[in-house]
């Protein structure tokens, strides 16, 4: 009789080899700076700026006041938008790289990461300047009457939620691309010749069939996005602020750094919590599948 639950395989000592660097990594530069902060959440603020002595939750009753809490909303629906938009344009961009030719697949990558080779604030000053009263794209706005003359689009939700969609696109489109070039395309010829349309086979084969990326390309905008605080500071107004540049006064401008601390740490377990439980759902749906199977 068939052992129902086979012995997990045993883990090499090679692998272990490969595995520790990466988890060495880890533990240095996110596990044990994430657990510091998550301490200095419980410590009380001193008046020279610095870590008072005790413990206390008053610093997480922060997350109990009004506009904590509207900031908090306003940046889960600034990051869902910007994500929203960048799975729109990386989809079909990923479909169309995976579709082209070998040469057309190198200059589109080349596309795609050419941004990384600027630093980031210089690409924040290059939008400020195209979006100011004087720039190329407020002119052109102006002149084909979609703003009064003089008027610039800068300091506003709209301007905030382009720069970060200029900025987390090509996150979102290499693990797309990633997932869309080991796509078997020619399953989408087998649902026409079977009476799909060439939208249903899109939807009903070809997304399913990158589903993995696209997850991936999903969590890894909306994350960063969620923490954003340069781009609503230079780009946005007082109706933009996101929760990142409620930390950055915190810890920087006001010198509190455990209320600082509580509202990263809070985003931090607000995160970490959203995608165990879709992780989790995704693995429930799948072994349900499997049974229905």
């Amino acid at each position: 009789m068939a052992n129902e639950h086979p012995t997990p395989p045993h883990v090499s000592r090679n692998e272990w080899t490969v595995t520790l660097p990466s988890l060495g990594w880890l533990l240095i530069f996110v596990i044990s700076p994430t657990l510091i902060i998550l301490a200095q959440s419980f410590r009380p603020p001193d008046l020279t700026g610095a870590i008072g002595s005790g413990w206390t939750l008053q610093n997480w009753e922060t997350w109990l006041r009004q506009d904590v809490q509207h900031l908090a909303l306003h940046t889960l629906w600034l990051s869902a938008v910007t994500t929203g938009f960048c799975m729109m344009l990386a989809i079909p961009f990923g479909w169309f790289m995976a579709r082209t030719s070998s040469r057309g697949k190198q200059v589109l990558q080349l596309l795609v990461i050419i941004p990384f080779w600027t630093n980031f604030l210089i690409r924040i000053f290059a939008w400020k300047t195209l979006l100011n009263q004087d720039g190329l794209m407020t002119r052109a706005a102006a002149f084909m009457g979609l703003i009064p003359a003089h008027e610039s689009l800068l300091y506003n939700e709209g301007a905030v939620l382009l720069v970060l969609i200029y900025t987390q696109l090509p996150f979102a489109i290499l693990p797309i691309y990633a997932a869309a070039e080991k796509f078997d395309f020619s399953l989408l010829d087998a649902a026409r010749d079977l009476g799909a349309s060439h939208l249903r086979s899109f939807l009903e084969v070809f997304l399913p069939g990158i589903k993995m990326g696209i997850a991936a390309g999903a969590l890894m905008v909306f994350v960063p996005a969620l923490g954003s605080f340069l781009i609503p500071e230079m780009m946005g107004g007082h109706d933009s602020e996101m929760l990142g540049s409620r930390i950055s006064q915190r810890a920087f401008a006001d010198r509190n750094l455990p209320e600082a601390s509580a509202l990263a740490s809070g985003l931090v377990i607000g995160v970490l919590s959203a995608t165990l439980f879709i992780g989790g759902g995704m693995a429930w749906w799948r072994q349900f599948k499997r049974r229905q199977a």
